[in-house]
């Protein structure tokens, strides 16, 4: 393998936290006065901040009403992650192999990185990354390659030499912006031609696939 870091997002990407993520909406929505969100729709914007699938799926502009929104939903979508985020098949095996081989591993989301965290910890995986990037610490989310540059530049490497893993268009162009390689998991809502207009790498089923290319 040629890549001198691998980085990961996270949602739909390394794991399932769908179910925490949908019951956050219901939640959220319900305190602020909206019909109940169509579950698929819900699954659809994830990869998106918080704030601007809130706007998506209700209309609602305001900065105010989108914070608000953002603190319903935390009320029990970010316990819940803890407890009900599957990881995909091959995501831990993937991890430890690159910690075997002596690459380093690490997560850029749009997800807060206090819930990552979280969720790692619970799981005994956090030692398996070099750092958790989420969307509290940067001023521009992705598409903006903020958060992978600084992740690359924290790892002493230019973006030429590390591979990004991302299972939506979004990552794909933040990848794209940055200069870094890019791999599609098609393990989210996402199809592989949604794919074809950005440079890639590989475009792999799962994670065991993309284990498997990466020779690991």
């Amino acid at each position: 393998m040629d890549y001198r870091a691998v980085i990961f997002d996270f949602d739909f990407t390394l794991a399932d936290a769908s179910k925490a993520i949908v019951a956050g909406f219901r939640h959220g929505f319900q305190k602020m006065g909206h019909p109940q969100p169509d579950p698929d729709a819900v699954r659809h914007t994830i990869g998106m901040t918080l704030e601007d699938a809130y706007t998506l799926l209700s209309g609602e502009k305001s900065p105010a009403r989108r914070q608000e929104f953002r603190e319903y939903f935390s009320q029990v979508a970010v316990p819940m992650q803890v407890e009900a985020t599957e990881f995909f098949p091959g995501a831990v095996e993937l991890l430890k192999a690159l910690k075997v081989a002596g690459v380093p591993a690490a997560i850029v989301s749009t997800k807060r990185a206090s819930t990552l965290r979280r969720v790692l910890e619970a799981r005994g995986l956090l030692d398996l990354l070099a750092s958790v990037t989420g969307g509290e610490m940067v001023v521009s989310p992705k598409p903006d390659p903020e958060g992978l540059l600084t992740a690359i530049a924290d790892l002493g490497l230019t973006p030429d030499r590390v591979l990004y893993c991302g299972d939506t268009v979004i990552d794909a162009e933040t990848a794209r912006r940055a200069g870094a390689h890019f791999a599609a998991v098609l393990n989210g809502t996402t199809p592989a031609e949604a794919f074809e207009e950005y440079p890639k790498e590989y475009v792999a089923a799962d994670l065991m696939e993309l284990k498997g290319w990466l020779r690991l």
